[in-house]
């Protein structure tokens, strides 16, 4: 039996009838654009061959995708301050409320090009500006890996029938905090906040990567079971990438600090381990990784032969394969192996191509207006048309 289609994305392609309307119907899985800009950012950044230019443009795009955090952030803060009772509708949406780990994610982003693009554009404060907004990361990954499954499990409508990997993002921004949190201990001069932040850090990889596993189990059943999402969600067979991904680099990056942090608090034995572990682990990931990209893939094709309508959800396309190549580079510098060197600049070029298709189409919905729809108003609510709605 075929899943009726999920409508969380699609609209008539029309304009907005207004401003209003835009705020209205603004919803978290547009931070998947930051995702999928910020990783294109980091990843272009961390290509192993000398391009000129491509520094500055990786950092413009990191800037880029500051604006659009922002601007993001103030629409759909304007939807709670304005339409908050339109705006709660989304803890009951069994799908929509999946995207507020998109938020955090988006964020780790901006993050980590503050720790590499962030000297040379605001000089010395942009380390202490990415500890802070670290921490707010690690309370918006906490939440949303708590609070999401909480009401999955309480009060939201779920079957394995309707299941795909979108199931996976709340539960993955942790162990995205996890690589941010790696990423930050060698900035740090104080040995006891770094050897602190190191030790989270492991602790917020646990918290995700065993269950997004365990969903990933279970999507392999649904996927036997019941075949292949509707087409509407085509983009979601590349979310199970992701936490495979960011679990490999996590690990990698972790391993890394390990015996510098480790022996500056008096447990150098203990570095030399975690560093063997981010090796072997993060290229058992890695090696995991594998089926699902290929897989992901074959889907693709598949979707492509039957037609795939475009939507917001394509923006699923770029961030698991971003943190995927990302990690694929982060294993070639640690183990020396050119053909992952070779492998990670394939899937930055592919990451790139993807980016720069899935962009300009989004841009062109936005500029039209089809691509605002909450799917959590699917109700007889009168459009906003005046003034007045608005108090």
């Amino acid at each position: 039996m075929t899943p009726s289609p999920i409508l969380i994305f699609p609209r008539p392609l029309t304009r907005l009838s207004s401003s209003r309307e835009l705020v209205r119907q603004f919803t978290p899985n547009w931070f998947t654009a930051t995702m999928g800009t910020g990783i294109l950012a980091l990843a272009l950044n961390q290509i192993p061959v000398s391009i000129p230019g491509l520094h500055q443009l990786a950092c413009g795009l990191w800037l880029f995708d500051i604006v659009l955090f922002v601007l993001f952030s103030g629409l759909y803060a304007a939807r709670w301050i304005f339409f908050f009772d339109g705006a709660k509708r989304i803890f009951g949406h069994s799908v929509m409320s999946m995207f507020f780990g998109a938020i955090p994610m988006g964020l780790a982003t901006i993050i980590n090009g503050f720790l590499v693009f962030g000297a040379s554009v605001i000089g010395p404060a942009s380390l202490p500006i990415a500890h802070a907004l670290w921490w707010v990361d690690v309370a918006m990954s906490l939440a949303s890996g708590l609070v999401i499954p909480f009401l999955m499990f309480t009060s939201q409508e779920h079957s394995i029938e309707k299941m795909t990997a979108v199931w996976l993002l709340p539960v993955v921004a942790a162990e995205v905090a996890a690589a941010s949190g790696a990423q930050l201990v060698p900035h740090l001069a104080d040995p006891q906040v770094a050897f602190r932040i190191l030790m989270l850090s492991y602790a917020l990889w646990a918290f995700s990567v065993p269950l997004a596993l365990s969903i990933l189990v279970v999507l392999v059943l649904r996927l036997i079971l019941h075949k292949l999402p509707h087409k509407d969600m085509a983009a979601s067979a590349w979310l199970a990438l992701g936490p495979i991904g960011t679990g490999a680099l996590g690990l990698l990056l972790l391993g890394q600090d390990a015996p510098s942090v480790f022996a500056a608090v008096g447990m150098q034995s203990v570095g030399i381990v975690a560093q063997a572990i981010g090796v072997i682990g993060g290229t058992m990931l890695w090696g995991y990784g594998i089926w699902w990209l290929a897989l992901a893939i074959m889907v693709t094709i598949r979707y492509l032969r039957d037609g795939m309508p475009f939507n917001i959800g394509w923006w699923g396309f770029t961030f698991p394969l971003g943190v995927y190549a990302v990690a694929t580079l982060a294993l070639a510098r640690q183990t020396h192996l050119a053909i992952l060197a070779n492998a990670g600049i394939v899937l930055v070029g592919l990451l790139l191509m993807l980016w720069i298709i899935v962009f300009s189409r989004t841009a062109l919905g936005a500029w039209r207006g089809d691509l605002f729809f909450s799917p959590c108003l699917m109700s007889n609510v009168a459009p906003i048309t005046d003034e007045a709605d608005i108090a």
